[in-house]
């Protein structure tokens, strides 16, 4: 018996973060608050040439550059 997340095509790290998000909603206002400030995450990566470490980019900020670029692309 395969388990219901797998079956859904959901990936563990998926099935994982939805039910963080549904257990952090249930939560009273307060508990609630410091739970979705945990839940948050800043990732920062660096391109590296020439064996020097470029500028930290955040991950978020990046992604949204590149998917606009692609879209612009694409017209």
């Amino acid at each position: 018996m395969a388990f219901a997340w797998k079956a859904s095509g959901l990936t563990y790290n998926r099935y994982l973060a939805v039910a963080a998000r549904v257990v952090r909603r249930s939560l009273k206002e307060e508990p609630r608050v410091a739970a979705e400030k945990r839940g948050q995450m800043d990732l920062r990566f660096a391109k590296w040439q020439g064996g020097k470490q470029g500028e930290n980019k955040s991950l978020e900020t990046a992604n949204a550059a590149a998917m606009a670029d692609s879209a612009g692309h694409q017209q």
